[in-house]
């Protein structure tokens, strides 16, 4: 249940408050170049510090306790840590009593049976992305030439970003985004037509990243106001190039050999410092309530490079079952 995967297998660990959050690697190949430094751009561009990011700040330096001797993949499981310094637990008492709207606490509660960390949203929360992060920079590498990119092009339901998150921050309240993801140089005849299907893949692991209420492909819901003649790509070449792409690159859950896009929907983060509504345990009663703790106005700035790591781990699963 925490596994992704069918040889490219990621394994995901930890909670946001406890000693440290990280991922296993199982199916790596050998002879992988891999150093500390080739994470270093993806994780930065994952950190907090821009204005509607959270005041948490952690050194996230990985550490690989396995599967990496002399610089190079070994092939055998490869696992990476990242230590959790900067935590104020303190902050997360409250909501023993009062799960926080929006947020797991009420269902984690219930499905652990009250044994879940609940501090930072424990194993739900979205620090565990950074994880994903470092599984995405291997992966990148597995599928290189392949090309993933993807950034955030509206927030709180306007292009101009900028202005988007002053208002946020102006009005002490969270708003959400839209990200696009492109993917360039694929090969032609990835996936399975049923449940294997590209898209089926691709989906399934952006949504487990927190925040994700929504993905399209290619034209995505917009298909629905055209007619098959305007939707159909035209193939013009021996090779498959298509005239439009309103497929996103994908027919029959196939790779078409075109470019891949998609785009997700990031919900605004649940944690806002507007005063809520919920309900306490304790009391078995509604009562007012106002979320403790440090958190992203807009989470939404940070998902991007979560998006192609995420992407690049299914992908790269794939092309290793062609190999």
């Amino acid at each position: 249940m925490n596994t992704f995967g069918k040889i490219f297998r990621v394994s995901i660990f930890g909670e946001s408050h406890g000693p440290a959050i990280g991922i296993t690697i199982d199916g790596c190949p050998p002879g992988i170049n891999l150093s500390i430094e080739d994470f270093s751009t993806d994780i930065e561009r994952r950190k907090a510090g821009a204005a509607g990011t959270t005041p948490r700040k952690e050194e996230d330096k990985p550490v690989i306790i396995s599967g990496v001797f002399n610089n190079f993949t070994t092939g055998t499981p490869l696992t990476i840590i990242f230590e959790n310094n900067n935590t104020k637990s303190a902050d997360y008492d409250a909501i023993k009593n009062t799960p926080r709207p929006g947020h797991a606490d009420f269902v984690l509660n219930k499905k652990f049976k009250g044994f879940n960390d609940h501090r930072g949203g424990g194993h739900s929360s979205g620090r565990l992305t950074l994880a994903l992060v470092a599984a995405g920079v291997i992966a990148k590498k597995i599928i290189a030439p392949v090309d993933v990119s993807a950034k955030l092009t509206e927030a709180g339901g306007s292009a101009d970003i900028e202005a988007a998150i002053n208002k946020a921050i102006a009005d002490q309240d969270s708003i959400g985004g839209i990200v696009h993801c492109s993917v360039k140089g694929l090969p032609l005849g990835l996936g399975e037509p049923f449940f294997d299907s590209v898209e089926s893949l691709i989906s399934h692991i952006v949504f487990s990243i927190p925040a994700i209420k929504g993905i399209e492909f290619g034209s995505g819901f917009s298909a629905t106001k055209m007619k098959g003649s305007e939707h159909n790509d035209a193939i013009i070449d021996a090779e498959g190039l298509t005239k439009t792409n309103n497929a996103g690159g994908i027919n029959g859950g196939i790779t078409n050999g075109n470019e891949l896009y998609f785009r997700v929907a990031v919900k605004p983060t649940s944690s806002t410092p507007k005063e809520q509504q919920t309900w306490n345990n304790a009391s078995q009663s509604v009562e007012a309530f106002s979320v403790k703790g440090r958190h992203d106005l807009c989470i939404a700035l940070r998902v991007p490079v979560v998006i192609e790591a995420a992407t690049a781990i299914a992908l790269a699963d794939l092309m290793m079952q062609i190999k």
